[in-house]
């Protein structure tokens, strides 16, 4: 009786703090954690290249290829975080407990029936995969065995993506923050250990990167059993027509930026393997380095998201608008100085992670020309979370997919076939020029809604 009165008394403090706290003020309270929780899954890519950059360019060409099925892992990871993450935000806000209750299981139990699928296929078609992806000869035993056993990880990182989504839309920033910043410090730990201590090499890299996302998956379970927390319970599993749609409602919008990101950095690396181990090499520094600044403001932005869906359920349409300006104008201030640094700095960044001279000149020309247009991603991200989470699935999809999608896949092979090796290092800048385009209009057509 006890613990029932003290959660219903937590989860009336949590509506009170979302409702009425300043949003400039909340959406700073809750967007540091979630910056610091963006940057560390940025890490466990950075750590990886890094220190296998200490081997050779051929590993970190293994790597740089290895990423892409990274990506569409996390992808299927954040589809049922952040489907299920939306919904139980917006049944909170509408003091709907028991269908919050429900879509947090049901939400987790798809995330790991997914990745046991996604593991045993890519383990039985590792080497056409590894081909598929890029790989030549002289790449193929490093990517087979990195890809390996990310593969047979896949269930613990899709399930830890699902559940650092839900405690966020929950308004447990901070209890997501922990969970995924355990697991990065543990990987950062054995990276080095593993990789030169035992010898393992590239298998090394993998094993820690695997091993810092099961302890984070564990760490971010039991945080579900703190405080307000939606506990997770096998009987509140419903894997009906219902529940299964409203995830895909609210998740599409994140496969589909995650997952055509994926699929663009599989074109990318194609379209640089025709240059050579050391250009694919370069453009993977170079989208990790971006990683970071663009997990920043993803960052900021999903400090914005329990706001935005908590209070549109709550029907306080005023914080939604107040909360997107808010974040599009000071998102829009920080990429103009990360901009500047990466335009000044470029060749010192690249050579951080691999002293090749044909690594660093591929990669700072790429890293200059995304460091141009950097500032107008934004726009482009704040308005992707704030139709995500406010429900409009196919408004959400559209400016989810405009980046790596609409125009980055189209122009990665139409440029390198007119401009050459300026082709593959210019496309993503020009594609985030026109994702603004599209997003615009998408963002202002609700927003003048909720006036």
């Amino acid at each position: 009786m006890a613990n029932t009165e003290n959660k219903a008394k937590a989860s009336e403090a949590r509506y009170r703090q979302l409702t009425e706290t300043p949003v400039p003020n909340l959406i700073l309270k809750l967007s540091v954690p979630t910056i610091i929780s963006m940057l560390v899954t940025a890490l466990y890519n950075a750590a990886d290249t890094f220190f296998v950059g200490r081997i050779s360019t051929e590993a970190t060409a293994a790597v740089g290829l290895s990423f892409s099925v990274m990506a569409i892992i996390q992808a299927l990871g954040f589809f049922c975080g952040q489907g299920s993450g939306n919904y139980l935000s917006r049944m909170l806000g509408a003091g709907k407990n028991q269908e919050a209750d429900e879509m947090a299981a049901t939400g987790l139990a798809l995330s790991v029936i997914i990745g046991i699928i996604v593991a045993v296929l890519l383990n039985s078609f590792i080497r056409p995969v590894s081909a598929f992806l890029g790989a030549s000869a002289s790449t193929m035993p490093d990517t087979v065995s990195y890809l390996r056993i990310i593969a047979m990880g896949a269930p613990f990182v899709m399930g830890q993506f699902v559940l650092n989504n839900q405690l966020r839309y929950q308004g447990s920033a901070m209890y997501a923050m922990v969970g995924l910043l355990s697991g990065a410090i543990l990987n950062i730990i054995l990276d080095p250990l593993l990789i030169f201590v035992f010898g393992l090499g590239v298998t090394g890299a993998a094993i820690a990167t695997i091993c810092g996302q099961m302890i984070s998956f564990l760490v971010l379970l039991s945080g579900t059993h703190k405080g307000a927390n939606i506990r997770i319970r096998l009987s509140n599993i419903r894997l009906n027509g219902h529940y299964l749609v409203q995830i895909v409602n609210g998740g599409i919008p994140a496969l589909f930026r995650q997952g055509l990101m994926s699929i663009a950095t599989i074109l990318l690396n194609r379209a640089a393997g025709a240059y050579g181990d050391a250009v694919i090499a370069g453009m993977s520094v170079t989208t990790r380095t971006m990683m970071f600044v663009s997990s920043t403001l993803i960052g900021f932005g999903q400090g914005y998201q329990p706001v935005c869906a908590f209070n549109y359920g709550a029907g306080k349409k005023d914080r939604v608008r107040e909360g997107y300006f808010f974040c599009v104008k000071y998102g829009t201030a920080f990429l103009i100085t990360m901009s500047a640094l990466c335009l000044l700095f470029a060749p010192h960044i690249i050579s951080f992670f691999r002293n090749d001279p044909d690594v660093i000149a591929v990669g700072t020309v790429a890293l200059r020309w995304q460091a141009a247009a950097l500032p107008l991603q934004a726009i482009v991200v704040i308005t992707n979370m704030m139709l995500q989470s406010i429900g409009k699935g196919v408004k959400a999809s559209v400016t989810a997919s405009a980046r790596s999608g609409l125009f980055f896949i189209p122009l990665i092979i139409i440029l390198p076939e007119v401009f050459g090796l300026l082709g593959v290092e210019m496309t993503q800048a020009i594609a985030d020029v026109l994702a603004v385009t599209v997003s615009i209009p998408l963002a202002a057509s609700e927003l003048r809604k909720m006036r």
